[in-house]
């Protein structure tokens, strides 16, 4: 387990420690391009290219054990391409209850290790009735209704064209069929109403789930490029009818490994 740290120790300096740990872990002096693989994506990983270095998460200051179902507790180091990857295998949820440092360290920490391009995956309800469960979405932006921001003190961040259009339009030239939309993310851990559905639609959202939206905007501060993409694993409430659950999220996300793991392991070596 990682040692405990001073509660006034800079998150940004707790950060740079975890990479400079990192960096003697993996071997690896520096990274270029980070994920964080959102729930049911895991099995995904594995399709991404070799693993020269995987490492607990505690094994790095800063960092806690995996808290959620679908969620490894580990942190891969992998060659796609001619980029080394640091993939996260797991996320801190905001609704554990440790703070938006905790939920934003991993991003810190993957701008510290030298990452100029992040995805940010994960899974998550959707509104249109077309995308059905396994569906990827490009996320186009996104509308934080946990009224947070990873954000320290007075330093103003331009969030236009958080995530990427360059990187969307990349995608598509590997696959030309992907849809993007909105995401919206509630605070959890319960799911939506469908009241709060309809308010999602009325104001201008498409996917909705819990996490990515803290994780994009730390990216930015950091000077990250940022590419999203959902993975729909259910209807949202009230749309499909059907009560929803974590484990319908997993079964989705496993149905759709394979086809993750190519979408991704076309996509990252041209970042």
């Amino acid at each position: 387990m990682s040692e405990p740290t001073d509660t006034q120790t800079s998150p940004y300096d707790l950060a740079q420690s975890a990479a400079e740990r990192l960096a003697e872990l993996t071997g690896a002096e520096r990274h270029d391009v980070a994920l964080v693989l959102g729930s049911g994506w895991l099995p995904a990983a594995d399709m991404l290219g070799e693993t020269l270095a995987e490492i607990e998460t505690t094994d790095l200051p800063g960092f806690s054990a995996a808290a959620v179902a679908g969620h490894s507790g580990k942190i891969r180091s992998v060659q796609a391409g001619e980029h080394r990857a640091l993939v996260f295998l797991s996320r801190t949820h905001y609704y554990e209850g440790r703070g938006v440092d905790a939920v934003v360290h991993g991003v810190r920490t993957a701008a510290r290790a030298g990452c100029r391009t992040i995805v940010l995956t994960n899974g998550c309800g959707g509104l249109k009735e077309t995308w059905t469960p396994g569906t990827p979405v490009l996320i186009s932006d996104h509308i934080n209704l946990t009224g947070r921001s990873p954000v320290v003190g007075a330093t103003f961040v331009d969030l236009t064209d958080l995530y990427s259009s360059r990187l969307r339009a990349l995608c598509r030239e590997v696959e030309p069929s992907l849809d993007e939309g909105v995401y919206v993310q509630f605070p959890g851990p319960h799911y939506e109403t469908p009241a709060e559905i309809g308010m999602v639609r009325a104001i201008g959202g498409h996917l909705v789930g819990m996490s990515t939206t803290l994780e994009a905007i730390a990216a930015r501060e950091a000077g990250m490029e940022v590419l999203g993409i959902s993975l729909v694993t259910n209807l949202a409430a009230g749309i499909g009818g059907e009560p929803l659950n974590h484990e319908e999220v997993l079964a989705a996300g496993r149905a759709a490994a394979e086809r993750m793991g190519g979408l991704l392991s076309r996509v990252v070596p041209r970042l």
